[in-house]
């Protein structure tokens, strides 16, 4: 892949939905009596992480209530170093428009985590094609544009939003990815259902360099044909390189597709993997021994560090580790951005262990 070497403004740019997430920790939600605030979404993690751990330009094109949450939210954005491109939405002061609320315990050992949502009347859903003023976000420079598949089956025409930004990326001469992260009971919601998903998500792969997701997302997000995911072993890298003929005969203009592999014994410990395809070329990473505190934005972690390595000239198969290794570090802390250090995660990416540093 070609990644520009000039000088731009922003390094990465990302288009998604912003949420709160309320997180009493592994008290289970019906039993919680306080919560911790946490600013999320999977398009913005990656903005978040590669600001805050990697160091990089970023920024979040996004919906924004002109309420007390809003403001929340973009304090922790700012708190980040991510640079917005809010459409600002006035709430009515009764049903909105929303900043959407997510709801998530962690679990614990043999108890799994839940999460649900409330996400009526959400301000992002409502964007459409035409109210980005997208000169404004890459006339000064933009090097990789990033969305997601959750976003795709958010609104009505959110799909058609991603549509219209990655043609505008590659327009613009910034490298665009996708995180297929396909959700069926999204788009049931949505005219069209399933069918439109699959539908849209094709249209989306048409304009990309980059696609990250599993072999379940390349065969619910894109029809693509498969073996049965779910007889396979989570661990083994074959079943996703055996799909990627399939992508490289129907999209031959993508370059790179990724994936993380995890095998989940208990909420508290997992097997951790990664894999990368480019060019042709096949990258595999050892399995790690994960002891999980909150497994939410691990997936985002691993893309986000995949991304600083390519962004920052690396070796295919050292963008790789990178990545394998800051989503691993992620699944350690509280929350669905990164508190890690770039020192730390280059060091677990070269097999750094555990053991107390003094």
């Amino acid at each position: 892949m070609s990644v520009r070497t000039d000088d731009c403004e922003l390094d990465f740019v990302s288009l998604g939905a912003l949420v709160h997430r309320l997180d009493p920790g592994i008290t289970p939600f019906r039993k919680a009596t306080n919560f911790a605030v946490h600013v999320s979404g999977g398009e913005y993690n990656c903005a978040a992480n590669l600001a805050s751990c990697f160091g990089l330009n970023t920024g979040i094109v996004t919906a924004m209530v002109d309420n007390g949450v809003g403001e929340l939210i973009q304090t922790q954005v700012r708190q980040m170093g991510v640079k917005p491109f809010y459409k600002h939405f006035q709430h009515d002061g009764v049903r909105g428009p929303n900043m959407a609320a997510v709801y998530s315990d962690r679990g614990h050992g043999a108890r799994a985590p839940v999460v649900f949502y409330n996400r009526a009347n959400e301000a992002a859903a409502m964007l459409k094609p035409g109210d980005i003023d997208w000169k404004n976000v890459f006339d000064r420079g933009v090097r990789w544009f990033h969305s997601g598949g959750i976003y795709a089956a958010l609104g009505e025409h959110t799909s058609d939003l991603i549509v219209e930004g990655v043609t505008k990326a590659k327009e613009a001469g910034a490298i665009a990815s996708f995180d297929l992260n396909y959700r069926a009971k999204l788009w049931k919601t949505l005219p069209g259902g399933e069918a439109h998903g699959i539908e849209m998500n094709r249209e989306i792969a048409k304009h990309l360099d980059v696609l990250i997701g599993n072999e379940e997302d390349l065969q619910k997000g894109l029809g693509l044909k498969g073996q049965d995911v779910e007889k396979k072993g989570k661990l083994d890298p074959n079943a996703f390189f055996g799909m990627i003929e399939q992508v490289k005969a129907e999209y031959p203009n993508i370059k790179m597709v990724a994936t993380t592999l995890r095998e989940v014994h208990s909420t508290s410990r997992h097997s951790w993997s990664a894999v990368l395809w480019l060019d042709g070329e096949r990258y595999t990473c050892p399995t790690m021994e994960l002891d999980v505190i909150d497994r939410i934005g691990g997936g985002d972690g691993f893309a986000s560090g995949l991304i600083y390595g390519m962004l920052s000239g690396q070796e295919p198969e050292q963008a790789l580790r990178l990545g394998w290794a800051h989503g691993a570090l992620l699944t350690t802390y509280p929350g669905d951005v990164s508190q890690a250090t770039l020192a730390e995660v280059e060091a677990l990416a070269e097999g750094g262990s555990a053991r107390v540093q003094r």
